[in-house]
């Protein structure tokens, strides 16, 4: 199980996107604009320079839903691949079963 701090910053971080991320795509989308003048592209640069590190959607981690744990997690369900395993065994997962050949 993960510190729980760790999972309550992972989840305050998600929020913080979520608030700035109609801002940030307007910005990146004046940035990238082959159009735009030198002048804009540096004044949105400098807009999102000043907004908080963690409205970047990269500084999220996916974690395992049940556990916390970082690594190894299977995005289609949301839980690392431990937890996914033991669930899987259990016959908790719907549709799930072991491969044997």
């Amino acid at each position: 199980m993960a510190k729980t701090s760790k999972i309550a910053k992972n989840d305050q971080r998600k929020k913080t996107i979520g608030v700035y991320s109609e801002r940030r795509q307007e910005l990146l989308e004046i940035i990238k604009d082959p159009n735009t003048s030198y002048d804009e592209k540096r004044e949105a640069q400098k807009k999102i320079a000043k907004m908080p590190r963690d409205a970047s959607p990269t500084r999220h981690r996916n974690r395992c839903e049940v556990t916390g744990r970082p690594r190894g997690t299977l995005r289609k369900f949301g839980m690392s691949r431990n937890t996914f395993r033991d669930l899987a065994l259990k016959g908790e997962l719907p549709g799930i079963k072991k491969a044997s050949w």
